[in-house]
Formats: structure tokens, sequence, C-alpha cells
């Protein structure tokens, strides 16, 4: 292994991926290369070979910045899920791999839709470490690491049958919905690749704190262990929990078949906190199938929404498919219509209490 001082002057100069953005680039000393196996997470300096899918690298600020073929770029290694666009896993080795999303993750490629370009090819030059030869990765950038979720805030997630079937749309809309209600609501996404589009939609729908596992040190949650999957689960809870939002938003991405997401599901301490699941999917058929999956495991869907009800026809059939209300996107930013969703969540948490109570009495009976 080659160790090499960075010009400071250089690397601020560099483009940043969003991945990067907690990162405190004064402690950047010396870049590793030579035979060092890059880990999830680790942060890598790449120039960029050849220009493909990915034409602009999301930077800290989620300024899509222009690339350009010789362009030096940092960007954090790790794997991606994305059936619309690539699959990619950590590379074994420092040297030619791809960019596989724009928010900044290099990773060797294993598949790519049928619709996609090439991804993008760069060459990763070495791993960034501070002056004592530490590499520098985002796990040593992470929020603390949270012990309970506290159980007072009202708690809706947001799940789908895919990427792309309008969870994040819907998660915007019901945050804005909600803070027109002048309820104080915080938000999160738990579970997906680091884009910051995503982050700054709901920032800019008025959720105040918002997190995603980029704050929990993990560039991406796929092939991530159950029991880092649950760090990130309770630390994002328990770190909006503690700012005693009324209400907490969150986006659990990609579909409910897809591993980590439904990991995500079958945590019994995340999912008796939920006080509602609304789903969102691309057709009837899909709403039908994703009510049921998550109904059969007790989980309380309260709603449907989603790509499907751009369709008037759609959103009748899956009306009568699934026996719920079916939102269309837009309209969950209405305040009558995020009032209707609230009350909901509010009822359903008096009925577990009341629930709660009566077991308790029951136990206690039955003990005397």
């Amino acid at each position: 292994m080659q160790m090499q001082k960075i010009n400071r002057d250089n690397l601020f100069r560099l483009k940043w991926a969003y991945t990067t953005r907690n990162v405190d680039r004064s402690h950047v000393g010396l870049l590793l290369s030579g035979d060092v196996r890059p880990a999830a997470g680790d942060l890598t300096l790449a120039r960029v070979d050849e220009i493909g899918q990915h034409r602009r690298l999301e930077l800290t600020t989620s300024r899509r910045a222009d690339l350009f073929e010789g362009d030096h770029i940092v960007v954090a290694f790790g794997n991606r899920y994305a059936p619309d666009q690539f699959e990619g896993v950590v590379p074994e080795h420092l040297g030619p791999c791809r960019l596989v999303a724009a928010g900044g993750v290099a990773a060797r490629l294993l598949n790519s839709h049928d619709r996609m370009k090439r991804a993008t090819r760069i060459t990763t030059l070495g791993l960034l470490a501070d002056a004592e030869g530490n590499r520098l990765n985002l796990r040593s950038y992470r929020l603390p690491q949270s012990v309970a979720i506290d159980s007072e805030p009202l708690m809706l997630a947001v799940a789908g049958t895919s990427m792309n079937a309008g969870k994040t749309t819907a998660c915007a809309n019901l945050v804005k919905g909600l803070v027109r209600r002048r309820l104080k609501v915080a938000a999160a996404k738990l579970t997906g690749t680091g884009a910051g589009a995503d982050y700054r939609l709901l920032v800019d729908a008025g959720a105040d704190p918002v997190y995603d596992f980029v704050d929990a040190g993990y560039v991406s949650t796929y092939r991530i262990s159950r029991d880092a999957l649950y760090d990130v689960v309770l630390t994002l809870c328990g770190r909006l929990t503690a700012t005693r939002p009324e209400v907490i938003v969150l986006e659990i991405a990609d579909g409910i078949l897809q591993q980590e997401t439904a990991q995500v599901f079958g945590m019994a301490e995340f999912a008796d906190r939920l006080d509602g699941v609304m789903f969102a999917a691309n057709d009837a058929l899909g709403a039908q199938a994703g009510v049921a999956w998550l109904a059969a495991r007790q989980l309380p869907v309260i709603g449907v929404t989603g790509v499907l009800t751009s369709s008037p026809l759609a959103t009748r059939e899956a009306e009568a498919a699934t026996g719920l209300p079916v939102f269309h996107t837009s309209a969950l930013q209405h305040s009558n219509v995020a009032a209707l969703i609230y009350n909901c969540l509010r009822s359903r948490r008096r009925i577990l209490v009341q629930d709660s109570a009566a077991a308790a009495q029951q136990a206690a009976a039955g003990g005397s």
C-alpha cells in the first residue's frame, strides 16, 4: 500500500458528492493506493473516464454539477439496488469501476435496466485517509446511536410496490399537508441509496428535522446486515422522536419484496410503533397485492396512493380491490386530507392504548 500526501488547496476544489455531505474535509491528509480493498462507505478520489448515464454529480448541497471527462470527484464506495437503473456492489480493489448513482456511489456494475445508457466509467485512484493513515468512512461521521424509539409521536410509514411508485412524492405531500394543519412534522428516509433530491424534498415540504441513512453512516442500505439495518432504524427513529414532533413520516425505499424493505417491516420494535402505513402503487393489482402483504403481517394500512392515482379508472379499481381509501398523491398536501389522515392515526393510537390497558388489567387480574 502506498500513502501520498494530498494537496489541501486541490482537495477543496474537487466535486464532493452528496453521499459525503457529513464528512469533515479538514480530516483528509493522505491518499491510500495500491493493494487496498475498499469497503462500503469508504471515501475515494476518482477520475471520470467516460460519461454515460449519469452526466451530473449531485453535490453535498444537492446541486447537480455537470461532469466532464478528466474531472476528479470524491464519492463513496457502496452497493446499489435499483431495478429501474443499476445493481452494483463494492469492488474488491481500486481501479476502473462505475458511477452507479448520481448521489455519488462507486461500484462494480452487476446489472442494468435495458433503457439505461452505459454507467459512467470512473477510475478510483485511492482511498481518502487522515494524517495517520486511517481511512475515512461514512461510519465515522454518523449520528450517535439511539437506544430506544420514544412512544409519543404518531408514526406513519410510506411503502410501495417498487421504486418510482410515488413514495417520495407522497411523503413530501403528506408532510406539507400536515404542516398546513400547523403540526410539527419530522421525517426520514430509512432505506435506499444516497440521493439528495429525496432528502431536500422533505426539507422543502416543511419537515424538521429530516434524516436519511447517510446520517446513520451508510451510503446505501443494500446488502447491509440485519443488525446494521436495525441500527439505522433505531438511530433515525430514535433521533426523530427525541425532537418531540407530533407526527413522523418515514419513507421505506424500493418495493416491499426487496430484502431490506421486508426486513424493516419484520422488525417488531419498528412495526409495533407504527400508527399507519400508506401504500404507493403503480396499478390496482399492485395495490391489492401490497395491501394484502402488509395486512398478512398485521401492519396498519390506512390508505393507498402513488402513480396509479393519475388514472381515475385505476383509482376506482384500487378502491374496489383493497377496500381502502385511495388518495391522489397531490391531494395529500391539502389541509382537509391531511386532517383526515391525522385523525385516523390518532384514532388508531387511542385503540392501541385502550387495548394495551385492557390487556394489562386482564393480566393483573389473572395474576391475583
